[in-house]
C-alpha cells in the first residue's frame, strides 16, 4: 500500500522527467556556448600567505552547550600568540549562544545574525571578518589537540596551497570511525563518489580531494577568490567538496595533515531540524548541482544526464536509495537552474585544468608527478613493482619472470613491491623477497567479481579492479617518491598513469587478446565460444588502449611484439622484446648424464588454461600413439593443481602425477624428453627456458616454442600433428645422442640472450633513457 501511494505521489514528477532532464542539460550547454563566445578566464596571481598567526572561525546554530564544552580547548590552542583570534558566527540561534559567549568568553569575537543563513553563508561571513591570511574553520562540536594549529600553518609552504585538513577522531572511542579528514573523490561513470580514507601508514602531509568544512585551514584570499561556499548548495552538504574541486581546477593544492588532530563529537544540528527524507533528498540534490556546476567536459556531462535519467527511473519503480538520484531531488535541482548556470559560468572562469586532471591531481602518484617529481635520470632509481599474483616462491612461469626481474632490480634500484595474494599465509612466504626491497605491501585477494554481460572491460580486468589496491599504489608512489611504475600483466594496466615526468612501464606477459583468439580455435560449445568472442573484443579494446597509454611496453618475444604492432604500428618506438622474459641461468647447469629411459616430462601450473588444454590433447591424441610403439613409456606430470588421476584416459603404468615439487632441477635432469604440447596462449614459456638450460631434449608444438624457436630441429623438435609429435618423442627415445647438438644450441641461446641479470641491466637503462627523454621534453616546453 505504501509503495502504491508513493508511486501515485511521484507520478507527476515521472511525467515531467523528460523536462527535468533535457532542460538542465541544454541549459548547461547554452551556458557553455555563451561562455565560449563572451566569457573570460580569470588569471591567478598566487601569493604566499602569512603563517605567523591564524583566525579560527566556528559557525554555530543553537549549540551553546557545545560552545561551553569545546571553546576552551580552542582558546588554549591559540594562546601565546596575540595575533591569533577566535570568531564565532552565531547563525540566528535562539538558545542565547551569542550572549553566553560575550559574557563567558570576552576574547571571542562574535558575529551574530538575526535569522539563520545556513552553514555556507555563516562560514563566508566568518572569513570576511577574519584579520589573518590563514582561517581555520571548525565545527562547534570539535575539540582540538593543544598542538593542532602549527602543523596546519606549516602546510602552507608554497603559494599553490589552498587548504590543509586536520586528522579527525571521534570523541567516543567505541564509535565506528567514519571520517578521518583524508578525503577522496572519483568520477564514477556519470556520478561522483566521495569518501574518507583511514590509513595509518600516512604519517606525513598528504594530498586529499577536499578540505572538510569543519576541520580545515584555508588561505583566506584564495577562499574568497573562489567566492566562498556556494549559495547554490544551500541549505547544507557538499559545500566543502565543491570548494575542493574548484581549488584543484584552479591549479591549487589541498593537503591532509595527520599531525593536526581534532576530536569530533558528531552531534550535528541538521538532524534536529530536518526529517531524514529531506536530508537525503538535499544530499542527492546537491550531488546533482555539484556536477552541473563543475562538470565541464561535454562527454562527461552527457554521460551524467544519461545516468541521472536511468537512476531516477529506477528509483521511481524500485524505491529511494542513497546510491541513486530520486525524482524529488531532480525536481529540487531543476528549480535552482538559474543559480546553477551562474555558478557554472563562474566555475568556468576560474578553472585552469580539466575535469579529469582535477580528479587526478589529489591522487598520490599524480601529485608526485605534477608537483614534486624529482626528474631523476641516473643514480639509484625508485621503482614500484606491481603484480596481480604472488611473486615468491615462483610457482608459475610468470612468477619466475617476475621474481628474476625483481631480485635483479633490487640490487640496482630502490625496489618497492605491491602484489595481490590469494591467502594471508603468502605474506610470510614472501619474506626472502621483501628482505631485498625498500618496502613491500600486499593486498590479500579481493572477492572475485562475477561476469557481467555488457560490461566494457574484460573479465580479467574487472577481477582485479579494487579501490583499495588503487589507493595503495598511489600512497606508495607518493610516500617513496617513485620514479618508475613497473606493471606486470595486461590486467593491471588499469592502474597505469599518464605521467608528465615519471615513467609507466607495462610488461605484457602475453598478448591477452591473442591468447583468447587462439583459444577460440579449440573445440567448444557455441555458448562458450560466444562468451569468449565477446571477451576477445573487450580485451582487444582494452589492451590496445593500455599499450597506447604506457611509456614503455616490454614484450616476451619479437613474435608477440610484431603481432601487437600489426594493430598499433605507430608504437614501435616504445616496445622492446629483449628486457624481461628471462631466467637466472646461474641456477642451472647443462646436464649430460644418463636419464630415465622412455620417460616424458610435462611441466606447468594447471591454473593456467592452456596447460590444461595441452595435457588433454597430449594424453588423448599423442600418448596413445607413443604407448602403441613403446608400451613402457611413461608421462610424468609436475605442476601445481594437477588434474585428478581418474580424469586421464590412459593406463596407470603410463602416467605418474607428482604435482608441485620444490626443486625443478631434479626432474629436468632425470627424465628423457620434455614435452610442451601447448595449443593456445601467448608469450614465452618459462618451462622451455628452464629445459634449454638444463639440457633436456624438447618436443613442442609451434605455439609452445613461439618466441624461442621456429625451426624444427634447431633447438627443439616441432610438430602440431599428433602423429608427428609422437614420432619426435619416439625418435628421441631410440636415438638420444641425436639431440646433443640441438641441446647445445638451446643452452647457448638462453645463457646469452635470456639471462635475467643481463636483461635487467638493459631494463634499468631503458628506464633512465625514458626519464631523460621526459626531462628534455619538459625543459624544451619551459624554454
Amino acid at each position: 500500500m505504501e509503495t502504491a501511494i508513493r508511486l501515485l505521489r511521484e507520478l507527476p514528477l515521472l511525467l515531467l522527467s523528460p523536462v527535468l532532464i533535457l532542460v538542465p542539460y541544454f541549459g548547461l550547454l547554452l551556458t557553455d556556448l555563451f561562455f565560449a563566445l563572451f566569457g573570460r578566464r580569470r588569471g591567478a596571481v598566487d601569493t604566499l600567505p602569512s603563517t605567523r598567526s591564524a583566525s579560527v572561525v566556528i559557525p554555530n546554530w543553537n549549540g551553546k552547550d557545545l560552545l561551553e564544552k569545546y571553546v576552551p580547548s580552542v582558546l588554549k590552542a591559540l594562546e601565546g600568540n596575540p595575533g591569533n583570534e577566535l570568531i564565532v558566527v552565531d547563525d540566528g540561534s535562539t538558545d542565547g549562544s551569542a550572549d553566553f559567549l560575550r559574557e563567558n568568553f570576552p576574547a571571542v569575537k562574535v558575529v551574530a545574525f538575526a535569522k539563520n543563513q545556513g552553514f555556507g553563508a555563516g562560514s563566508n561571513a566568518g572569513f570576511r571578518a577574519a584579520k589573518n591570511d590563514i582561517v581555520v574553520l571548525l565545527n562547534s562540536d570539535m575539540r582540538v589537540d593543544p598542538d593542532f594549529l602549527q602543523p596546519l600553518l606549516d602546510g602552507f609552504h608554497d603559494e599553490k596551497v589552498f587548504a590543509v585538513a586536520c586528522q579527525i577522531f571521534f570523541s567516543d572511542p567505541n564509535k565506528q570511525r567514519e571520517e578521518s579528514g583524508l578525503t577522496q573523490a572519483w568520477w564514477d561513470n556519470g556520478r561522483i563518489g566521495v569518501r574518507h580514507r583511514i590509513d595509518d601508514q600516512i604519517k606525513e602531509r598528504f594530498p586529499c580531494f577536499y578540505p572538510g568544512g569543519g576541520s580545515s585551514a584555508f588561505d583566506r584570499r584564495k577562499f574568497l577568490e573562489l567566492g566562498g561556499f556556494d549559495h547554490v548548495l544551500r541549505p547544507f552538504y557538499l559545500e566543502d567538496t565543491d570548494m575542493g574541486m574548484m581549488a584543484w581546477k584552479r591549479g591549487w593544492k589541498v593537503y591532509y595533515e595527520p599531525r593536526s588532530i581534532v576530536w569530533h563529537e558528531h552531534r550535528g544540528t541538521i538532524g534536529k531540524k530536518h526529517r531524514s527524507d529531506y536530508i537525503n533528498s538535499t544530499v542527492q540534490k546537491n550531488f546533482l548541482l555539484f556536477l552541473w556546476k563543475n562538470t565541464h567536459s561535454g562527454k562527461r556531462l552527457l554521460l551524467h544526464f544519461i545516468r541521472t535519467a536511468a537512476d531516477a527511473f529506477i528509483s521511481y519503480w524500485a524505491g529511494p536509495s542513497g546510491e541513486r538520484t530520486s525524482l524529488s531531488a531532480l525536481f529540487r535541482a531543476f528549480r535552482q537552474m538559474p543559480g546553477t548556470m551562474a555558478a557554472r559560468w563562474r566555475a568556468r572562469s576560474l578553472a585552469v585544468v580539466s575535469d579529469q586532471e582535477a580528479f587526478r591531481r589529489p591522487l598520490g602518484a599524480y601529485f608526485q608527478d605534477r608537483f614534486r617529481a624529482p626528474l631523476k635520470t641516473r643514480g639509484e632509481l625508485s621503482v614500484l613493482f606491481l603484480s596481480p599474483y604472488p611473486i615468491y616462491p615462483p610457482h608459475h612461469g610468470g612468477g619466475v619472470f617476475m621474481y628474476g626481474t625483481a631480485k635483479a632490480l633490487a640490487t640496482r634500484c630502490r625496489l618497492h613491491i605491491v602484489a595481490v595474494l590469494d591467502e594471508e599465509v603468502q605474506i610470510e612466504q614472501h619474506a626472502p623477497l621483501t628482505r631485498l626491497c625498500a618496502s613491500s605491501n600486499f593486498l590479500v585477494r579481493m572477492d572475485q567479481k562475477t561476469f557481467t554481460f555488457g560490461a566494457i572491460y574484460p573479465h580479467a580486468v574487472t577481477e582485479f579492479s579494487n579501490g583499495d589496491l588503487a589507493w595503495m599504489i598511489h600512497r606508495q608512489m607518493y610516500l617513496h617518491q617513485i620514479d618508475v611504475l613497473q606493471i606486470e600483466y595486461t590486467n593491471m594496466a588499469q592502474y597505469g598513469c599518464e605521467f608528465d615526468n615519471m615513467v609507466t612501464a607495462l610488461f605484457e606477459h602475453d598478448v591477452y587478446f591473442q591468447s583468447i583468439g587462439r583459444g577460440l580455435q579449440q573445440p567448444g560449445s557455441p555458448l562458450r565460444k560466444a562468451s569468449a568472442g565477446f571477451e576477445y573484443l573487450r580485451a582487444l579494446r582494452f589492451e590496445l588502449q593500455a599499450v597506447e597509454q604506457a611509456d614503455l611496453v616490454q614484450m616476451c618475444s619479437k613474435e608477440n611484439m610484431d603481432y601487437l604492432l600489426s594493430f598499433v604500428p605507430h608504437l614501435r618506438g616504445k616496445m622492446d622484446a629483449t628486457l624481461r622474459a628471462g631466467i637466472d641461468t646461474t641456477n642451472y647447469a647443462l646436464y649430460r648424464g644418463s636419464r630415465d629411459p622412455y620417460t616424458m616430462l610435462f611441466l606447468g601450473s594447471f591454473r593456467h588454461l592452456p596447460n590444461v588444454e595441452a595435457l588433454d590433447w597430449f594424453v588423448k591424441l599423442v600418448l596413445p600413439r607413443i604407448v602403441d610403439r613403446c608400451p613402457q613409456a611413461k608421462l610424468v606430470i609436475i605442476g601445481s593443481d594437477p588434474p585428478p588421476r581418474h580424469s586421464l584416459p590412459v593406463a596407470d603404468a603410463n602416467v605418474e602425477i607428482r604435482g608441485f615439487v620444490d626443486d625443478l632441477l631434479e626432474p629436468l635432469r632425470r627424465y628423457a624428453v620434455f614435452v610442451c604440447p601447448i595449443l593456445s596462449g601467448s608469450g614465452v614459456r618459462v618451462k622451455l627456458l628452464e629445459a634449454f638450460c638444463a639440457g633436456i631434449p624438447i618436443v613442442s608444438t609451434v605455439i609452445g616454442a613461439e618466441g624461442l624457436s621456429d625451426k624444427n630441429g634447431d633447438m627443439c623438435l616441432l610438430s602440431d600433428d599428433p602423429q608427428g609429435f609422437a614420432n619426435h618423442v619416439l625418435d628421441l627415445f631410440e636415438h638420444p645422442d641425436k639431440a646433443s647438438e640441438m641441446v647445445d644450441r638451446g643452452y647457448q641461446y638462453v645463457t646469452t640472450d635470456r639471462d635475467i641479470t643481463r636483461m635487467t641491466e638493459k631494463l634499468v637503462r631503458s628506464y633512465e633513457a625514458e626519464l631523460e627523454r621526459k626531462r628534455n621534453r619538459r625543459q624544451t616546453v619551459i624554454g
